[in-house]
């Protein structure tokens, strides 16, 4: 873990007044119960005293289902949890462990979402005043930006990723263009959106061109970079290393335990930032957003064991996506691989007769093999810059195969 506080904050224009919402800022928060005491007898929160009303498992599971044919697992594994208790509001033990995994030197610049979904929501809630403020986004990538800022009243500026030859990159000097402009206009631009690696794009954005919309002069909102897929590109190529070394108090790291710990159904998301905006983001959350349960499960991924396997499975999926990169275009009608497979995903072009990427025959080749092949990728093709595009998820290496079988015969038949 960093043993220093970041640096002298930068950039020099950036202010917490001009990037939230006053409203905000003026927020005395909800104090729930667990702010104040958690042990001894607790008779403050009118909590079920008796406990919790999940019956014991007294029997052993037919064929991994509660019931022998339908339901999920059952899983004992809570029975020595407080589930009748409210959870802790903080969960500095899942803090501390981010801290020691991801170099971030305390607790404080560390924020626990439902998700990243979460995240997304609440930055837009303390920033964009609704129907006034705008954000920013580089298409293609992650649509819950454009879904928030539709439920939030905030209009979206797009600023498209140089796709040429797959390259997916940022265009850098448009986006500080279009946020130099933006400082001066009624509506401004309060969040910037950069997606690395990139979905659906699987490209890393570099550190240099992050730092270089950081240190827009006339810019005073915050740039968020969200980092979901970065255990498969490497922890070194994180932006939480502009914070912590550098001290870029304007910059969110957006980050996920769904992804690389293949926790998705816990929903666990992070925020990396300055103490200042964890701290309202942290007046501003529910009480309790995040469960004793899915503090559990993420303590025991974060634990030394947990680690372990987690550093095993991202090498046998980085293994499986160099298996899949050098399978894919060896099957006929796979015409092109996009971007620079930095994630746990590939994304393939099919191609018509001509060898040009084709819409309609990627769409025909995504539906057959969901419906009669039950091998299910994700179509792509309408996201700008990847006609004819299928997302495909790296699995196992049966998977892998299984996908590549299916792919090559469903496009022989499509040929």
């Amino acid at each position: 873990m960093a043993s220093s506080s970041p640096r002298v904050a930068k950039p020099s224009q950036f202010s917490l007044d001009k990037a939230i919402r006053s409203n905000i800022l003026a927020l005395l928060p909800y104090r729930c119960a667990r702010d104040d005491y958690s042990e001894g007898i607790l008779l403050d929160a009118n909590e079920n005293a008796l406990g919790h009303a999940l019956p014991k498992v007294d029997r052993p599971l037919d064929n991994g289902h509660a019931d022998g044919h339908t339901g999920a697992p059952v899983d004992t594994s809570f029975d020595d949890l407080d589930l009748h208790r409210y959870p802790s509001p903080t969960h500095y033990d899942v803090k501390r462990r981010l801290c020691e995994l991801r170099a971030v030197p305390s607790v404080d610049h560390v924020f626990l979402g439902v998700g990243s979904d979460e995240v997304i929501d609440l930055l837009f809630r303390i920033t964009c005043i609704p129907a006034k403020d705008r954000v920013l986004v580089c298409p293609p990538t992650y649509g819950m930006y454009g879904v928030c800022a539709q439920i939030n009243d905030v209009d979206v500026v797009k600023v498209n990723l140089d796709v040429k030859g797959g390259a997916f990159r940022p265009r850098v000097d448009e986006i500080n263009r279009t946020l130099s402009e933006a400082a001066s206009s009624p509506n401004p631009i309060k969040l910037a959106f950069l997606c690395s690696p990139g979905n659906p794009t699987g490209t890393l954005i570099s550190l240099d061109d992050v730092r270089a919309v950081l240190s827009n002069p006339d810019y005073q909102g915050l740039v968020v970079v969200d980092e979901a897929y970065i255990d498969f590109a490497g922890q070194d190529k994180s932006a939480v290393r502009l914070l912590v070394e550098e001290g870029w108090s304007n910059l969110v790291v957006m980050q996920t335990l769904s992804k690389g710990f293949g926790l998705a159904a816990i929903r666990l998301g992070i925020a990396i930032s300055s103490p200042e905006i964890i701290q309202v983001l942290n007046n501003i959350k529910a009480p309790y957003n995040i469960s004793t349960p899915t503090a559990s499960l993420a303590l025991r991924a974060l634990s030394p064991s947990g680690l372990s396997l987690f550093r095993s499975n991202i090498q046998t999926l980085l293994d499986n996506r160099t298996y899949l990169l050098d399978q894919l275009p060896r099957v006929d009608g796979i015409v092109g691989i996009l971007g620079a497979n930095d994630a746990n995903f590939v994304l393939a072009q099919v191609g018509g007769p001509d060898g040009k990427p084709d819409n309609v025959k990627a769409k025909k080749v995504y539906t057959h093999m969901a419906e009669s092949d039950k091998v299910v990728v994700r179509f792509r093709g309408t996201e700008y810059g990847c006609e004819g595009a299928l997302r495909i998820t790296v699995g196992t290496r049966q998977e892998c195969d299984e996908v590549l079988t299916k792919l090559a015969a469903v496009l022989k038949e499509e040929a």
